[in-house]
């Protein structure tokens, strides 16, 4: 005997994304503001790179990003070789009570000739060779600086290592602004420059499930608010 109930059309409901089973959840936080790059006064470096602490508005932004994270389930903080991503990520730390590991995969593009601050000072003067590495979407137009194939293997075998260690995780990632960027441009297999210009402390976010990586979000600032709504850096 058939009942009205047996012959209703069953329903399919849109529901909310969920990872995959298996799958990593990676957070991406650029570092906060770094102190500003000055001709008398080259930035430390570190294996080749310029290392700057953190600005006082950088600190802020720090506390802001552990504000917005630290009630997130989290399974693992990374931070990368240079201060500026362990500084960001220190506050944090704190809040968790938990040890960061660095990953150096995950630093920031060698720019060669134009490290020590010298990058940010080319960039903003509109020097013929950033221009060129803008409209190529290159960074080893820079002379010696790291090769873009280099930079962007190096990039996903550090995304790759991280899902490996974290099925069925979330872990935040300290990182550089470039980084960032190709972490978009290889889930979304884009242009190489199309996800440039996060902001210093924003969120990105990408889901990692085998060969596939799922975007969920790109330069979620909200926890800043207005005051740090300022003219655009170059990058690092």
């Amino acid at each position: 005997m058939t009942t009205e109930d047996d012959t209703e059309p069953k329903e399919y409901r849109q529901h909310r994304f969920a990872p995959p089973p298996g799958a990593t959840d990676i957070l991406l936080v650029r570092h906060g503001e770094s102190a500003p790059a000055r001709e008398d006064r080259p930035f430390e470096l570190v294996d080749g790179q310029g290392d700057p602490e953190l600005a006082p508005e950088g600190r802020e932004q720090a506390r802001r990003v552990a504000e917005r994270l630290c009630n997130e389930p989290i399974d693992a903080v990374y931070v990368t070789s240079l201060r500026r991503t362990r500084e960001t990520a220190q506050p944090l730390l704190d809040r968790l009570g938990i040890e960061a590991t660095v990953e150096r995969e995950f630093r920031e593009v060698h720019l060669g000739d134009w490290e020590s601050g010298i990058f940010r000072k080319h960039v903003s003067e509109g020097h013929p060779i950033a221009v060129q590495m803008g409209l190529q979407e290159r960074w080893d137009v820079i002379p010696n600086a790291e090769k873009s194939e280099d930079f962007a293997a190096r990039v996903r075998g550090a995304v790759e290592k991280i899902a490996a260690a974290h099925p069925d995780g979330r872990v935040v990632v300290f990182t550089h602004g470039g980084v960032i960027g190709q972490v978009l441009s290889l889930a979304s297999r884009s242009r190489p420059f199309a996800f440039l210009g996060a902001d210093n402390a924003s969120i990105s976010q990408i889901v990692v499930t085998g060969e596939r990586w799922i975007v969920r979000r790109f330069n979620d600032t909200a926890h800043l608010g207005p005051l740090f709504s300022v003219e655009p850096d170059p990058l690092t």
